[in-house]
């Protein structure tokens, strides 16, 4: 059962909630047990008296800002960053609209908790932390009844989904079904970022098996105990779930979240013109990337066409970083051809060359000619390394995508700053374990020079009597607001150029372009705000694109606000027990 709406529209409304009248028909210890409904000691006398609570409750009626006071003194008193993650996910079980409450006042504090790079840690131990399931797990011995499954979602209208299989977990590798906390955080982010009322969105994971051996002999591991399928049965596990997303949610967003390298890519292009879907690892990732860049390059004088940039790690993310570059590249005025051979993409087995017999069919666009590589005099004979791109191409930007932690070592870094007055650095692998470099070496061994950005929340770094903030270049600024654009919009289809668009408002925000001693991209608290820009630009997009409702320009950012959820807690009304949905 969800509640109805009585008074005002149907939209989602940034207005007070407090001025908005619910009927429910939930009473007593289950209206307690319910997340979205429940208010804990906020439940005034009237509603104890008219929904049974009396009794079951302490009898003094707080309001939200002791019961905030009360959460955030239980937070700050668990000795460690997991146990903060256990706290905060079962606040979020048990009463949604004050977690949201205290995210949004904490967002820089508690958001590397719920998400990165804490989440790991809780995905890695989620089988032994595991307190009340969140959304569905829909595993391959189960695969014909998946529109059962979906008929059991919580919420019957949904506007965004996440689903993984976790098979890749950020840099963590194969975590069964432990991934669910990425698409749990995620979505988390979707509404505390943009709004996204929690009620309208569903984690999903995928249990396709496991690969990894810890976890099949854990006694306590709760997903299936088997081996990975591959080949025809994953495919046909992974058709009968978009099938039945399609028949269950047509209208939904779908975003696809860690998986592996070999089958991210080649499902987001089978599926992409099928259902509106995107892959954040792919798209999300190299559009934030991208927007940093442009940001970084106006900073050190130099714009996006003139650089050469060199990016460790040539899986998805490193091929999608890739791909949005390009196409920034190319509305500049380059042709891809032009563009691609100015992005030098280097993995384990060093530059993606025409020489490898290695290469996936999605990495060969970037594939160097080895007669560009003539005359070079190389540290290994057998491969192209990362600083023999340094010494010979003399990139101007430097990223990482690899997991390798401090694969950016001084030597490197120093090579590059001998050439390059401001080298725009980038070590964003996840979580802060995985991290290329650390900020403040990157930054003592270009003697200040470095523009830096990172994948994982760091401190400020005080050099030479200033304090140098570092920019997260963090996905949760584009992807929460391009999906309350797609929302807005009613658009049908995710395409790149709705990234690109959504890269230009973020790089238009970036505090660095008002400040150079601010970072690079704005601070989480002011998540909302680039949501809406970033939503507005990407709708726009969609209209363009022909792939949207056509609604007047000036009525755009009125939907967008109105698509937007705020958690506080509404007046009750009781009513005989019936199911509507509650907007």
């Amino acid at each position: 059962m969800r509640p109805v709406q009585l008074e005002g529209s149907d939209d989602h409304s940034e207005r007070n909630d407090s001025e908005r009248t619910i009927e429910i028909s939930l009473t007593g210890k289950s209206l307690l047990e319910d997340p979205l409904l429940n208010k804990g000691s906020a439940f005034n006398e009237q509603e104890r008296l008219e929904f049974g609570l009396l009794g079951l409750l302490p009898p003094h009626v707080s309001t939200v800002e002791e019961q905030l006071e009360r959460t955030y003194y239980n937070f700050c008193q668990k000795p460690n960053e997991l146990e903060k993650y256990i706290f905060l996910i079962s606040l979020q079980d048990r009463n949604e609209t004050l977690f949201y409450r205290l995210l949004l006042e904490h967002i820089e504090e508690m958001t590397p908790v719920i998400y990165t790079p804490v989440v790991g840690l809780g995905c890695q131990e989620y089988s032994r932390i595991y307190r009340r399931p969140r959304g569905l797990y829909i595993s391959f011995p189960r695969r014909n009844e998946i529109p059962a499954m979906l008929a059991n979602a919580p919420s019957k209208e949904v506007d965004v989904i996440v689903v993984t299989d976790g098979e890749r977990v950020l840099g963590l590798g194969d975590l069964g079904i432990g991934g669910m906390g990425i698409p749990v955080g995620k979505l988390s982010l979707y509404t505390a970022c943009a709004g996204i009322a929690p009620d309208r969105t569903l984690p999903i994971t995928l249990d396709a098996g496991t690969n990894n051996k810890e976890l099949l002999t854990d006694p306590l591991y709760l997903g299936w105990r088997h081996e990975r399928i591959t080949g025809v049965q994953y495919d046909d596990f992974i058709e009968l779930f978009v099938q039945a997303i399609t028949a269950r949610f047509p209208s939904a967003l779908l975003q696809w979240e860690d998986f592996a390298m070999n089958n991210a890519r080649r499902l987001l292009q089978r599926y992409r013109d099928r259902l509106c879907t995107f892959n954040d690892d792919i798209q999300g990732t190299g559009a934030v990337t991208l927007a940093g860049i442009m940001a970084a390059a106006k900073l050190a004088g130099s714009s996006l066409p003139a650089l050469q940039i060199a990016i460790l790690g040539a899986g998805s993310a490193g091929v999608g970083i890739s791909d949005q570059i390009v196409a920034g590249m190319v509305h500049a005025g380059l042709s891809e051809a032009e563009a691609a051979s100015r992005i030098w993409l280097t993995d384990i087995n060093g530059l993606l060359s025409d020489a490898r017999a290695d290469l996936e069919a999605f990495q060969r666009k970037y594939a160097k000619p080895v007669d560009r590589m003539a005359g070079w005099t190389l540290e290994e004979s057998d491969r192209v390394s990362l600083i023999d791109v340094i010494r010979n191409v003399h990139p101007s930007v430097l990223i990482g995508v690899s997991a390798h932690p401090n694969a950016f070592d001084m030597r490197l870094i120093r090579t590059m700053a001998d050439y390059c007055d401001r080298p725009i650095i980038f070590p964003l692998s996840n979580p802060t374990s995985r991290s290329e470099a650390a900020p403040r070496d990157l930054i003592e061994w270009t003697d200040g020079r470095a523009l830096v950005a990172t994948g994982s929340p760091f401190t400020p770094v005080i050099y030479g009597g200033r304090t140098i903030h570092v920019g997260q270049c963090n996905n949760a600024l584009i992807f929460p607001g391009l999906g309350l654009g797609i929302i807005a919009s009613r658009a049908r289809r995710v395409t790149d150029t709705m990234f690109a668009a959504a890269a230009n408002a973020l790089a238009e925000a970036s505090p660095a372009l008002l400040d150079s001693h601010q970072p690079l991209y704005p601070g989480l608290a002011q998540s909302r705000q680039i949501s809406q820009r970033v939503a507005m630009a990407v709708a726009l997009q969609a209209q363009h694109e022909g792939l949207a409702e056509a609604f007047a320009e000036n009525e755009l950012p009125h939907r967008i606000a109105t698509a937007m959820w705020t958690p506080s807690y509404c007046r009750y009304r009781r009513v005989p027990d019936y199911t509507s949905t509650l907007r």
